[in-house]
């Protein structure tokens, strides 16, 4: 099991990390006391594989004091092996423009007279926490995406950059409009038509008879070609820029033979890059 805690400054972008982590994999549990961290790990460790990788986030609202929580990490790393602190921070100006910017309250302004004071307050009294944390990241001239990619080259496996991104590859008809939630789109109307072919008629791209048709044509295998370099280069940027759902769209005149024939071999193809593959077939059966 692999417990990562999640700390840092009010408004360093904890809530964000978070949300990227939960998209990693990892079960997410906000605002957790540290006194009921080791109960916590305990039933995670006789639960299901759903709490193999867990993040708890812990910051200046469940904190008596940050050095509550160094008892609780020396007997996770002694009895789990696999426990990290994660610590993110910002320069204090930064800090508060988030804050103007979200119009939120900043947990201390209770105890303080000005947002400035209680940025700077929380800074010091969290700085413990800072100087025993496993990794910090200073978020203040990160983007969203630099921030998951960041978070991605620390706690992500081989693996998780690719599986944080769902292609969703689909076929379609241009006689019945686009997909609107589509964000490549590949037009295949310039393939030779099985549907002019009377024994191929009324069968689907999904029959072997019309992919091998389809697919007996110098220009289909050329057009592939093509699109996978295109994909293989492309895809990894897209995952690069934090992006989670792509959906690629791949149409002919009818969506029922060309595009998904094309759309059932791409799906392979990117699977076999290591990505998540969902494949859908909009207009085959129209």
């Amino acid at each position: 099991m692999e417990i990562l805690i999640i700390s840092g400054l009010s408004g360093a972008g904890k809530s964000r990390a978070a949300s990227f982590l939960e998209d990693m994999g990892f079960y997410i549990v906000d605002n957790m006391p540290a006194a009921m961290i080791l109960k916590f790990a305990e039933f995670c460790a006789g639960g299901s594989q759903r709490y193999d990788k867990v993040a708890l986030v812990y910051d200046v609202r469940t904190a008596n004091s940050p050095t509550e929580l160094f008892d609780v990490l020396d007997v996770l790393k002694h009895s789990s092996g696999a426990c990290s602190l994660l610590f993110l921070e910002a320069e204090p100006e930064t800090i508060i423009k988030r804050y103007k910017e979200t119009r939120r309250r900043h947990p201390l302004m209770q105890q303080t007279d000005s947002l400035e004071k209680a940025v700077r307050t929380e800074q010091e009294m969290m700085e413990p926490l800072r100087q025993r944390a496993d990794v910090v990241i200073d978020t203040t001239h990160l983007s969203t995406a630099q921030l998951r990619g960041e978070l991605l080259r620390h706690f992500g496996s081989d693996t998780t950059e690719k599986g944080g991104m769902s292609v969703t590859i689909t076929s379609f008809g241009f006689k019945y409009g686009l997909p609107m939630e589509a964000d490549l789109v590949f037009d295949v109307r310039c393939m030779p038509n099985p549907f002019y072919i009377p024994e191929l008629r009324e069968k689907t791209g999904l029959d072997q008879p019309v992919a091998d048709y389809v697919f007996s044509f110098r220009q289909t295998h050329d057009f592939m070609e093509k699109l996978r370099d295109l994909l293989t280069f492309s895809l990894p940027l897209y995952a690069e820029e934090g992006k989670t759902e792509l959906v690629i769209a791949v149409g002919c005149t009818g969506g029922r033979h060309r595009s998904v024939a094309m759309t059932h071999a791409l799906a392979e193809d990117i699977r076999n890059l290591g990505y998540r593959v969902r494949e859908n077939h909009r207009d085959m059966n129209r």
